[in-house]
């Protein structure tokens, strides 16, 4: 019974965001509590949801701090280089703009932790995506699909885990992967190559200069209606308006939807107050030894994000009213994020504590024949695929994989080609609701996260298969 309502949750749940007759907030509190109650278990709700919030309070600290930190760096310009490098590479190209996207996530995915990787990555491309009215949900799926395959490192997480749920050694799983890792990347080049082809297709090619003049119109023309305004000259509203150069609908609202885009539009702006030129060599020092402590693990990672966020905050804007407009600037993302991730503690909570995650699978490994059982890597490969989706890393591999690779054994299958083969679903499983780090990427590109599934499971999916596939070729599955 358990194993039904557990795959029900997760079905209704994906299902009415998808739809979006909720908001992923309302459906991961909403849903898991429905089904709590209808498990019997609604008394124990409140530590479900309480054990659920405690394991990921430091993610959630993590988000908070490192947004701020990551924003403070974004307005004293310590990313622009990077842009304006992108922006020379790309040409105004939609099709060198998603490849560069690619490129730009599996060189960040580097540190291994995917929320930084989503907030460079978004912070630098989401600019161009707008200006050229590009799709954003491409720069979602092909973010999340690059960092999906690079997360495999072994300060990543799931190379780690699988390491210490069969008691082996990180790098003799690792290592042997990576020229089938090394394929699943280049497919993911390939695919963002396909996929801005299509959107070249779609928009058509622009020049660098064309895009700055679009901005410097666009610019004038809202300084022209704020002057308007400011005399009281709003207009009857039909036809008085300068029209945009970027092809603006002019209504109002779009109206200000563009002037907000514009604002994101302003890393390239090297005239813009928050710019603090002689503090580069500073913030790209601070940021540096930040990720290096990271990888190398000397503090826990929201402590290295709150001394980093401070010392950012701190050093480039010494006044308090300076600081707390920083902050204020970026509230909106840290409270979307923060609370996302709050309210997916729910449905966690809900799923572990119930005991929906251990009979869902149970029932996975039951449901696998006996003639399969020599074939035991390459099906963990392909569960690896709906496992680590539907359920947390964690989850997967220490509840899971200990029982699929005791399987395994029975039938020859040592447990490193189960550990390799684990790490298959990887590109899928950074979509999945139950990643934080899911909810930075789509919340800092503004796009819904049922759009946004519904595009990158289809290519995810396939990216999985490629690792997969050139893992049974290579002979390493």
């Amino acid at each position: 019974m358990l194993t039904i309502l557990g795959f029900a949750m997760i079905a209704t749940f994906l299902v009415l965001i998808m739809m979006k007759k909720m908001s992923p907030i309302a459906a991961l509190v909403l849903i898991p509590a429905l089904f709590c109650v209808f498990v019997g278990k609604g008394a124990k709700l409140g530590d479900y949801v309480i054990d659920g919030v405690t394991s990921l309070a430091p993610t959630a600290a993590m988000l908070m701090f490192a947004i701020v930190y990551f924003g403070v760096m974004i307005d004293v310009g310590l990313f622009d280089p990077v842009v304006r490098g992108i922006l020379k590479f790309a040409k105004a190209d939609p099709m060198r703009i998603v490849v560069g996207t690619a490129i730009l996530a599996a060189i960040v995915s580097l540190d291994g932790d995917g929320s930084t990787t989503f907030m460079i990555t978004v912070s630098a491309m989401y600019p161009l995506y707008k200006r050229l009215k590009m799709s954003l949900v491409v720069m979602t799926g092909v973010a999340a699909m690059a960092n999906g395959v690079m997360n495999t490192l072994p300060w990543g997480g799931p190379t780690a885990r699988a390491a210490t749920a069969l008691k082996l050694d990180a790098s003799d799983i690792f290592v042997p992967m990576i020229p089938a890792l090394a394929v699943g990347l280049l497919g993911v080049f390939v695919l963002s190559y396909v996929l801005g082809k299509r959107e070249r297709k779609r928009l058509g090619v622009l020049t660098l200069d064309e895009i700055l003049v679009d901005e410097k119109v666009e610019t004038k023309v809202e300084e022209t209606e704020t002057v308007l305004v400011g005399a009281g000259g709003s207009g009857s509203g039909s036809g008085s308006k300068t029209p945009v150069a970027t092809g603006g609908s002019g209504s109002g609202t779009d109206a200000e939807d563009e002037a907000g885009d514009a604002a994101r539009f302003q890393v390239l702006d090297p005239n813009r107050a928050t710019l603090r030129p002689k503090l580069y060599w500073f913030n790209a020092l601070l940021t540096l030894t930040l990720l290096t402590a990271m990888i190398m693990e000397w503090l826990p990672i929201p402590v290295l994000f709150l001394i980093g966020a401070a010392l950012a905050l701190t050093v480039n804007f010494p006044h308090i009213p300076d600081q707390k407009a920083r902050l204020a600037a970026h509230a909106d993302n840290v409270l979307n994020v923060s609370g996302m991730v709050f309210a997916a503690a729910v449905f966690t909570g809900v799923l572990q504590g119930t005991g929906m995650v251990d009979h869902m699978a149970r029932w996975m490994v039951d449901v696998i024949p006996d003639g399969m059982g020599p074939h035991m890597a390459l099906v963990t490969g392909v569960l690896s695929l709906p496992l680590t989706y539907f359920m947390s890393n964690d989850g997967f591999y220490f509840g899971v994989l200990p029982v699929l690779a005791e399987a395994g054994a029975a039938h020859g299958v040592t447990p490193l080609e189960m550990a390799r083969a684990s790490l298959v679903g990887q590109p899928l499983h950074m979509s999945s609701p139950l990643v934080p780090a899911v909810y930075v990427l789509v919340g800092m590109a503004k796009v819904e996260f049922g759009d946004h599934t519904r595009f990158v499971v289809k290519w995810a999916a396939l990216t999985c298969l490629i690792i997969l596939g050139a893992g049974i070729l290579f002979g390493i599955i």
